[in-house]
């Protein structure tokens, strides 16, 4: 991590207790202890992290020690009353005076919020940028102590940026209405052209850049080059599938990103179907339909949730194990901020683009068409369509130059993995399938003892021995093989040309098939070969067997885990905060590794500071002595 116009210096006793002991920070990462050295110093700073790599402490840990020190409240500007509210709740949570203020908030809360804030009882306030550039807030201000001015989502300030927001060209405005005061913007993406304006546009004075790696190393970047609509579907099956998400208990979510509202819906409909709890989420609902469906997908009932880019700023779950794009993206930077939620958790997480020439006229649909428009649009084709690694290709479009000598390949990507591949699907359009083509397709259906399922029937045409193709018996299918030159996507789009066409049926929610309309399932008869295969779809016997002694050797998860997640979801509903709020995972499992008796031993455990301590510690510990 970089920061450009300061010295480095020791952090003093004071910022490192507080980030210990307030907020759980074990150590501050050194692009967060630059900004904060900064800003206390009275400088401006600018930082540029990633999702996930903690720009919120470069300004809450400087709020509390300026507010110990004396100097007064952070203000803080957020785009979202869900992100403020988030924040204010985990904050309350650590202890730390807070408010939010803006517009679904009562006249009597109002009030209060005001009267702490003109008082000095608060450590951080969160506005928007609407209520901020008003001459009656810019008067209260006045009769207030101010220590830090916070711009959260700076990139909202640039023309460029993917959610450019005109009232925060107005900020420059509070800047003037409070002289002497610090500024510090954050933002998770932006070009050197955007980091140029923001700096212009706020204000900033000569500020201390941090600027944070783009690499993030648990995330695993994908390009699927795929037109039909089918076989996106069966693409986004296939990446939830793979990280057990189709299971409607467990842990990990998904998100897919659509472009359009009736695309979301559409989506949605079909992962139900195929057995996801699927949920989605477009700002043309009602704010009590986003509500519901953005709480179920919080406590977990719902895993998969598929949404426009109006589930944006301010989304922080950290166990989301998997996102895809459905249709691409307007832009990079739009891209990297909504892929970036995946694996906030440090572990291992996929993120997929599904990509198709025809999504670059879906966005130019919907954007202004113009020069911005066309060149973001040429980056997303450009990162989409090269053989090169996806994160290198990040890194280059984020820092503005084309040397990545000193980035490491992922070797993680499919450009890493298969990168002729990458090129061939590149290139690989979808053939619309000749009639007897199709009729080959309806012959194998015939021919099949037993409905399979679509991808397993297709791998077949084509001549694939894999083992799951095997385990069905599809081997000595007389049809094995006759499609060998017809590329996966076009023979699944033929498919479901035929489905459409009411040729070939659909059957099964959790593990659909494909079969002939009216036609009975059928036993294999005694000489089939796939009669000693098991009638499950997805594995052999064989390898059902190894699955069982593997998962009959793995660890169980202990019982004081087990429980103290469970207070944690219960204690979190109760309050209506989020899980992590209560008590983070790690914090768990440090808990049940250490088990700790006493407030004393609870304390020295990373994450648990003074107010989690006084709020849950009894109950904390009467958990653990139960166990021990």
């Amino acid at each position: 991590m970089l920061a450009e116009g300061v010295e480095p210096s020791a952090v003093t006793d004071e910022i490192a207790e507080v980030a210990r002991d307030v907020f759980g920070h074990a150590a501050l990462r050194p692009g967060q202890r630059d900004a904060i050295e900064a800003v206390l110093a009275g400088r401006d700073a600018m930082v540029l992290l990633p999702t996930g790599a903690g720009k919120s402490a470069c300004y809450q840990v400087p709020a509390v020690v300026a507010a110990r020190r004396g100097r007064g409240v952070t203000l803080v500007i957020s785009p979202l009353i869900a992100l403020m509210n988030d924040q204010v709740q985990a904050l309350r949570g650590r202890g730390i005076p807070a408010a939010a203020l803006h517009s679904q908030l009562d006249d009597e809360e109002r009030r209060a919020a005001l009267g702490a804030l003109v008082r000095g009882e608060l450590e951080l306030v969160y506005v928007s940028p609407e209520r901020a550039v008003l001459d009656g807030w810019q008067r209260l201000l006045g009769r207030a102590r101010v220590a830090l001015l916070a711009i959260d989502e700076a990139h909202c300030v640039s023309a460029w940026g993917h959610d450019f927001r005109p009232e925060y060209l107005r900020l420059a405005e509070v800047r003037r209405a409070l002289p002497g005061v610090p500024a510090i913007a954050l933002t998770a993406t932006a070009t050197p052209r955007v980091v140029a304006e923001m700096a212009e546009a706020l204000g900033l004075h000569e500020p201390v850049v941090v600027r944070g790696a783009i690499h993030r190393p648990n995330l695993a970047f994908d390009v699927l080059c795929l037109s039909s609509e089918a076989a996106r579907l069966e693409a986004t099956i296939r990446v939830l599938d793979a990280v057990g998400l189709r299971a409607r208990i467990g842990s990990g979510h998904g998100i897919v990103y659509c472009a359009t509202r009736k695309k979301t819906e559409a989506v949605a409909a079909a992962l139900k179907s195929a057995g996801f709890a699927a949920g989605h989420y477009h700002a043309g609902r009602t704010a009590l339909a986003r509500e519901r469906a953005q709480h179920a997908f919080t406590l977990g009932r719902m895993r998969v949730l598929v949404a426009t880019s109006a589930f944006g700023m301010g989304v922080d779950y950290p166990d989301v194990r998997a996102i895809v794009h459905f249709q691409s993206p307007g832009s990079l930077e739009a891209y990297y901020q909504e892929a970036g939620r995946a694996g906030r958790d440090g572990l291992p997480a996929r993120c997929v683009l599904l990509f198709g020439r025809g999504d670059l006229a879906i966005q130019r649909k919907i954007a202004d068409a113009g020069r911005r428009t066309d060149e973001a649009l040429a980056a997303v084709e450009r990162y989409a369509t090269s053989a090169t690694c996806r994160q290198r290709q990040l890194h280059a479009h984020f820092t503005g130059t084309d040397d990545t000598d000193d980035v490491p390949a992922c070797g993680r990507c499919d450009a890493c993995v298969d990168p002729a591949a990458v090129a061939e699907l590149a290139e690989e359009p979808v053939v619309e399938l000749a009639a007897d083509q199709l009729q080959l397709i309806l012959d194998a259906v015939g021919a099949l003892h037993r409905p399979v399922g679509k991808g397993s029937l297709v791998k077949a045409l084509r001549g694939s021995r894999a083992k799951a193709v095997a385990a069905h018996g599809l081997l000595h299918l007389p049809q094995h093989g006759a499609l060998a030159g017809v590329s996966e996507e076009s023979l699944a789009a033929g498919v479901e040309q035929l489905i459409r066409a009411r040729r070939l049926v659909r059957r099964g929610r959790k593990y659909p098939t494909v079969a002939l309309p009216g036609e009975p399932r059928r036993r294999a008869p005694a000489d089939d070969p796939a009669r000693a295969q098991p009638q499950l779809p997805f594995a052999p016997r064989r390898g059902s067997d190894r699955a069982r002694r593997k998962i009959a050797r793995a660890p169980r998860t202990s019982t004081i885990t087990l429980e103290l997640d469970t207070y944690r979801k219960q204690t979190a509903r109760r309050l209506r905060w989020k899980a992590y709020m209560v008590l983070q995972r790690a914090a768990i499992a440090e808990i049940d590794r250490r088990r700790p008796r006493s407030h004393d031993e609870l304390a020295a455990i990373p994450g648990i500071g003074p107010a989690k301590l006084a709020r849950f510690g009894d109950d904390i510990l009467a958990i653990v002595q139960r166990h021990v």
